[in-house]
């Protein structure tokens, strides 16, 4: 099974369009190598491991299929890569810059713990 075949049996199988596909494994191999790599979300390595996979991806879509006119198929992978690159990049940045989102509120906040979502804070 040639690495086409297996992304069709993945469309299959899984029941999603080949866009959802690129969406979730963006965010499946930016987490996985985050794991194996012991690195943080906002580590520029995982990110540029999406990256590079999806460009890769693409290089081979362009090459096994040939499209009677190249231009819709350029900017059909340029869309891919765009979903394939959208969440994690955004998941890097709000880990970078904005950890707070992703972090409990401490039991020593008393701002924090029990208060009202709704209510703005003093």
């Amino acid at each position: 099974m040639d690495w086409h075949q297996l992304k069709q049996w993945l469309t299959m199988a899984s029941g999603l369009d080949m866009d959802a596909l690129h969406v979730h494994a963006g965010v499946v191999c930016q987490i996985v190598v985050a794991l194996v790599l012991r690195l943080r979300l906002s580590s520029l390595w995982p990110w540029a491991a999406v990256a590079a996979v999806a460009f890769g991806n693409e290089v081979y879509d362009f090459t096994y299929e040939v499209w009677p006119t190249r231009e819709e198929q350029f900017f059909e992978s340029v869309k891919d890569v765009w979903n394939t690159l959208l969440v994690p990049t955004l998941l890097m940045l709000l880990v970078r810059w904005m950890p707070g989102l992703f972090v409990a509120p401490s039991a020593a906040d008393p701002g924090e713990a029990g208060a009202d979502p709704g209510e703005p804070r003093e």
